[in-house]
């Protein structure tokens, strides 16, 4: 009988937790492990590959910092949403009855949905059902001492893993979380969650300078940014092609469409973005995770800005460390908040035209695929806790 795992999924304002979670889902679909996603977000166009979804009541964030979470009809969460939600993971959680519970992020982050991950891991432990967290190479930096003993004494208490989606050689986990070594024993390093790059559809991509925005909801800046410094590039006779994302606001789109010249494409989306970056003369975008994924695959020549409003500190570690390693050009989101945007940003642009093509080495990027065994692994050791 193939293992059988409830996977909850939360994102809040990108969509680069909802990408990370289907390629997990579709990874461990081809190995064999049938998968129910808990989904808590706003729908959004991924492939989950085969898996059950069960959408809950969804919640998103109006601001960088996370303060205002809000339902799907504009309302700040209260009891009576809680209460649905709790009630709904229990309930799924009776049903499917897994082998295997994964959590992703808590207790490092989603502390909002506490309400009902407490609830469903004190559920899963009752029943004698392994508990593990799903976690990016980097988190959010945490500066309140409590909060880390909090975290380190969950973890010892109720969590059997910690999936950690990176490779130790790039980025270690006490980078970003230097309480690590009281967790060691938990601890597995799965590799980064990638799929290899298809092809870019047609001729698309080129030669070209692309300018990505991830999910759109913060990329407005960047977009802007980029048209200023075309014209200041060597690079400024070449296509460009800007994706928005698809929660960039519909007035920064009509905004970019009505500033964009001949040679200048504006997208919301495309769905052959990794192919677009092996074709590529530079890319400039942000510094997340899905995205360096695709650079470091793709080989490209890149510019990234990380975000780094709010608490935000994810990343711009992940930029510096990729920048000291000489595998992309960095520039300060601030930067770009000022008349010299554009000449800052060019300047950039001709650093990483100058640089030799990045190499990654043997960086492990087959993360999906040991995320599925470790699954296969806990699930022959389901029993009383």
């Amino acid at each position: 009988m193939n293992p059988r795992v409830l996977f909850h999924v939360q994102h809040l304002l990108g969509i680069g937790h909802a990408k990370r979670g289907a390629m997990l889902a579709r990874a461990m679909g081809r190995e064999g492990v049938a998968v129910t996603v808990l989904s808590g977000g706003e729908p959004v166009a991924v492939d989950w590959g085969g898996a059950e979804i069960v959408q809950l009541p969804w919640a998103r964030a109006l601001d960088t910092g996370f303060k205002s979470i809000v339902d799907e009809a504009g309302r700040p969460l209260d009891q009576a949403f809680h209460a649905r939600r709790r009630e709904q993971v229990l309930e799924t959680l009776a049903r499917v009855a897994p082998q295997v519970l994964l959590v992703e992020s808590y207790p490092f982050g989603r502390r909002a949905f506490r309400i009902e991950l407490d609830a469903l891991i004190a559920a899963a432990r009752q029943r004698g059902i392994p508990v593990l967290v799903s976690i990016r190479d980097i988190l959010v930096a945490k500066r309140n001492p409590q909060r880390i003993a909090e975290i380190v004494a969950r973890v010892s208490r109720d969590i059997d893993g910690v999936l950690v989606h990176g490779d130790p050689s790039l980025v270690p986990l006490e980078a970003s979380f230097p309480a690590t070594g009281e967790i060691a024993a938990k601890v597995i390093y799965t590799g980064y969650v990638a799929e290899p790059p298809g092809e870019a559809l047609g001729d698309a991509g080129e030669g070209e300078v692309i300018v990505s925005a991830g999910g759109g909801a913060v990329g407005a800046p960047l977009l802007r940014a980029a048209l200023q410094a075309r014209p200041l590039s060597t690079a400024a006779t070449r296509n460009w092609r800007l994706i928005a994302g698809p929660n960039l606001p519909e007035v920064d789109y009509a905004a970019l469409q009505r500033m964009a010249g001949v040679g200048i494409a504006v997208e919301r989306f495309r769905s052959d973005f990794p192919g677009l970056l092996r074709r590529c003369h530079l890319s400039l975008s942000q510094a997340g995770y899905n995205t360096i994924l695709d650079l470091l695959q793709a080989r490209a020549r890149a510019v990234v800005v990380p975000f780094a409003e709010g608490s935000e500190t994810e990343q711009a570690l992940r930029a510096r460390i990729l920048a000291e390693r000489g595998l992309v050009q960095c520039v300060d989101a601030r930067e770009l908040e000022g008349p010299d945007a554009g000449r800052i940003l060019a300047a950039a642009m001709e650093r990483a035209l100058a640089a030799p093509r990045p190499e990654i080495g043997a960086l492990a990027l087959d993360g999906g695929r040991r995320t599925a065994h470790e699954i296969a692994r806990f699930a022959g050791q389901r029993g009383p806790h």
